[in-house]
């Protein structure tokens, strides 16, 4: 296994970006391994890699890593992003955990069926405007971040929370300003700001291709 880190996942967003964001964030260099076809997949299993018969798939200090929680908890720890004691790490995580429940509908979203987007695109602003964003807006009230006075994972992740839902929903932060003021303070940190720029291992937001490609990759989890 090579020193450096490796991911292994599709061309696209989904439980792999939150894990680039915050490689990105913590200015770590990175090397992907994109999944295109069944027999990859299949090859990783035969090959005993995935734990749990799943995807993220990580490469790092001589560990093959899967769950996406395991992962950030050891990127965060590894590159002191994850506050400095124990009560700091228990909002983080809770912070954490609030973001990654958002992201994870908007995850879902190009997968429902067109039926069903409109729908499902009103339960995601409704339960971001009235669960999350407030708790968000009032965790920033005092402070440029969420947790502690630097950096930690629980920024970055609702650096990335944010954003994506503003591709969905351009004006959804128009009741927040604390959080408008954040993602610019954030979005200039050294390391994000490249992270931002085109040709950045930053993924678009998902398009027919690779819902496709995961549809075709994980089939069986779509019968």
């Amino acid at each position: 296994m090579s020193e450096k880190v490796v991911l292994r996942y599709f061309n696209g967003r989904g439980k792999m970006e939150s894990i680039r964001w915050l490689l990105a964030a913590a200015g770590v260099e990175f090397e992907e391994v994109f999944l295109t076809k069944r027999e990859e997949y299949e090859k990783l299993l035969n090959d005993g890699a995935l734990m749990f018969q799943q995807v993220p798939l990580v490469e790092i200090d001589g560990m093959q890593l899967v769950q996406s929680k395991a992962i950030l908890n050891y990127i965060a720890g590894k590159y002191n992003l994850y506050g400095k004691d124990l009560k700091e790490r228990a909002m983080i995580d809770m912070y954490s955990e609030g973001a990654s429940d958002l992201m994870d509908m908007i995850i879902m979203h190009p997968f429902k069926p067109a039926e069903n987007k409109q729908i499902h695109l009103s339960t995601i602003e409704q339960k971001a405007t009235d669960r999350f964003l407030p708790v968000f807006e009032k965790g920033l009230a005092n402070s440029q971040f969420l947790v502690g006075n630097q950096l930690s994972r629980a920024d970055v992740h609702l650096l990335e929370a944010s954003l994506m839902l503003q591709e969905l929903l351009p004006t959804i932060l128009s009741a927040f300003p604390k959080i408008q003021a954040f993602q610019e303070k954030i979005k200039a940190l050294p390391t994000i700001s490249k992270f931002l720029q085109p040709g950045s291992a930053r993924k678009p937001p998902p398009d027919e291709v690779y819902v496709k490609t995961v549809m075709a990759v994980l089939s069986h989890l779509f019968k």
